[in-house]
């Protein structure tokens, strides 16, 4: 697989994430793609559970990722992002570590590091 074509594909999903525009995001996903809290907490199983997961959160007024650095290993890219979201408790920025597995120029999985919620 070419390093670019995923490089690509990360980026529309990170643009389509910040857009909140729910068919341009699902678009980069397999529709068998799983979503993990890293290491191996599932939180998404599929592409109508991925839909239903960001349809609400694109409701958020601040969402916003802000890449920080991205680094590719293999057939995985790995980002590092600041995530403003909005919580009961008010609006908070996380630092995200992101692990994407691309086959066939799409996200099949995903796995999140979820960092300190900072208000």
């Amino acid at each position: 697989m070419n390093q670019e074509t995923n490089i690509n594909l990360i980026d529309t999903q990170l643009k389509a994430y910040n857009n909140k525009d729910i068919d341009s995001f699902l678009k980069c996903w397999d529709k068998n793609a799983k979503i993990y809290l890293h290491p191996t907490t599932l939180i998404a199983d599929g592409i109508d559970q991925i839909k239903e997961r960001h349809i609400i959160r694109f409701q958020e007024p601040d969402l916003f990722a802000k890449l920080i650095s991205r680094q590719v290993f293999g057939g995985k890219i790995v980002d590092q992002e600041l995530v403003t979201r909005n919580f009961p408790e008010g609006k908070a920025n996380i630092d995200v570590l992101a692990i994407y597995e691309i086959e066939k120029q799409l996200i099949v999985n995903a796995w999140f590091l979820i960092g300190e919620q900072k208000f």
